[in-house]
């Protein structure tokens, strides 16, 4: 994206792995891995999987250097020792200020088409998933949503009775200002 993002957060470790990988058979320029790390050290992950996914690639590694590794070399070292903790591993504070949100909802492709719009006011650091609760405290009708849990977090499978599905291809896409989330629900 000429930001240093590959697709987006969640796929940075799979392409940093992919892209470290192949790096011999890049012609005519070498990959310069800079940017995208530093976007990967700028980001607080918190979903396991994500994390599981760049642990590879901040080592230098991919998943297809499993095959070459010496067990054996590291059955006496304490776990401490065997994988650097990351700073981008941090945790949240706890959010104190209030912020207000506006929160809409469209839908003009599959079955009765909507709109719906309202103002909810959260703590400032809330998730999309709790702004999502507040909203559907407040007006159910219209803001209720149901999700599934998977391994990469929270799924919103449903808005306002309509459905992801597979099969159409079609799922809720969660837009700040116009743009994509980089990041998930919760």
């Amino acid at each position: 994206k000429g930001n240093g993002v590959i697709g987006n957060i969640y796929s940075m470790g799979l392409a940093l792995q992919a892209l470290e990988a192949t790096r011999e058979f890049y012609a005519p320029r070498t990959w310069d891995c800079a940017q995208a790390f530093s976007v990967v050290y700028g980001h607080d992950y918190q979903q396991p999987m994500a994390i599981a996914q760049l642990l590879p690639a901040l080592l230098g590694k991919s998943y297809l250097d499993v095959a070459g590794l010496d067990c054996a070399a590291t059955k006496d070292v304490p776990p401490s020792q065997q994988l650097p903790l990351s700073p981008m591993l941090g945790t949240h504070g706890i959010p104190r200020d209030l912020i207000q949100v506006y929160w809409s909802i469209s839908n003009t492709l599959q079955g009765k088409h909507f709109h719906c719009s309202t103002s909810v006011t959260v703590p400032n650091g809330s998730t999309l998933l709790q702004v999502m609760e507040v909203a559907a405290e407040d007006n159910p009708q219209d803001f209720s949503f149901q999700t599934e849990e998977t391994s990469w977090g929270t799924y919103v499978t449903s808005i306002h009775g309509l459905a992801a599905n597979t099969d159409d291809r079609t799922y809720w896409q969660f837009l700040s200002a116009g743009n994509a989330l980089e990041e998930g629900g919760g």
